[in-house]
């Protein structure tokens, strides 16, 4: 399977994004996804899933209430909205597939997840 993340820019603090992530290959429903980021010289954390069907979320604290994810399987694509914006948002967000039963719990950790996108960058200016 590939992912292809799009979205990314250059926006100002308390701005809106939307990211998407494109899957292709096979039927984006066989997996749970996420999205990822990583600043520079940090870890990759997760930031936000959501179960195959689209029924469960996940979210880090970081970002509740600010951030929404949201899934097409019709359309192959996985959706994060990200709101008010602040500067310690920047970093590249990666979208990842997690190949796992519909009763599973959603993965938190970057090594549950078996395929990955290529990032696309977030910078929040001040």
């Amino acid at each position: 399977v590939q992912l292809q993340a799009s979205g990314g820019g250059l926006v100002q603090a308390g701005d809106s994004l939307r990211l998407s992530c494109a899957v292709s290959g096979r039927t984006s429903s066989q997996y749970a996804m996420g999205w990822f980021r990583q600043a520079p010289g940090k870890e990759r954390n997760i930031v936000a899933a959501i179960s195959r069907g689209g029924g469960t979320t996940y979210y880090a604290d970081s970002v509740k209430g600010r951030f929404a994810i949201s899934r097409d399987n019709a359309k192959n694509r996985v959706y994060l909205d990200l709101n008010s914006l602040k500067p310690e948002d920047s970093a590249i967000y990666y979208c990842a597939a997690d190949r796992i039963i519909m009763t599973a719990p959603l993965g938190r950790r970057a090594d549950e997840y078996d395929y990955w996108g290529q990032g696309t960058q977030v910078t929040v200016s001040s």
